[in-house]
């Protein structure tokens, strides 16, 4: 594991790097991002915001989207992987929220976790950004970056996640996973990171700064 200055000099660089870091999903409303979210598993956030920027049009609320109906929503997300399990999940988490919350979206990890389709990683997606809950979500991109840093090693996202909420200074936790995810997805890329970008790279555990 890292000291504790090694983790503020590393964060710090990567807030230098990424002022205005936020969650790049466009969403309207709280129900807009836990759809959004839903349908990014597995998927780019370019093209979910294609998808969903005429659907969030018509369809913004638990009860408009049950209006459209399923084979109307699987029409408009079928640009995105898994759309047909997707679209069935957020019909059933639509269904749940009219009838169990009105409509409203729970603001506890236990009422979103209840909901269809919906795991940790999407929970702590809609705590942090629109309930603004210093929870991390850990996907591919933040589950790289933590062991390429020397964060964790976890073998689990669960892990992952326990280890960074560990040893991540208080005042960076509920940004990380933005830092992190933005990092990732332009620099420290899966197959070419772009190591000589990288201002971090003399802080890179991985053999020949990579996996």
């Amino acid at each position: 594991m890292r000291t504790k200055s090694d983790i503020e000099r590393i964060m710090r660089l990567l807030e230098e790097l990424y002022p205005n870091a936020r969650c790049e999903l466009d969403f309207k409303n709280a129900y807009t991002l836990l759809v959004a979210v839903m349908l990014s598993a597995q998927s780019t956030d370019k093209g979910v915001n294609k998808a969903t920027k005429s659907l969030f049009e018509i369809a913004d609320t638990p009860q408009k989207m049950l209006d459209l109906g399923l084979e109307k929503l699987k029409n408009d997300i079928k640009t995105i992987g898994l759309y047909n399990n997707k679209a069935q999940n957020i019909m059933l988490m639509s269904k749940a929220l009219v009838e169990k919350y009105g409509g409203v979206v729970p603001n506890s990890r236990q009422g979103l976790e209840e909901l269809a389709g919906v795991g940790r990683k999407t929970a702590n997606v809609v705590l942090n950004v629109w309930f603004d809950e210093p929870t991390l979500a850990v996907d591919t991109h933040v589950f790289r970056i933590a062991h390429r840093l020397g964060f964790s090693k976890g073998k689990t996202p669960r892990e992952v996640e326990d280890d960074l909420m560990k040893i991540l200074p208080i005042n960076y936790v509920k940004n990380a996973n933005h830092l992190l995810v933005l990092f990732g997805r332009y620099i420290c890329k899966a197959l070419k990171p772009d190591c000589a970008k990288c201002p971090i790279k003399d802080c890179c555990k991985s053999t020949d700064n990579r996996l």
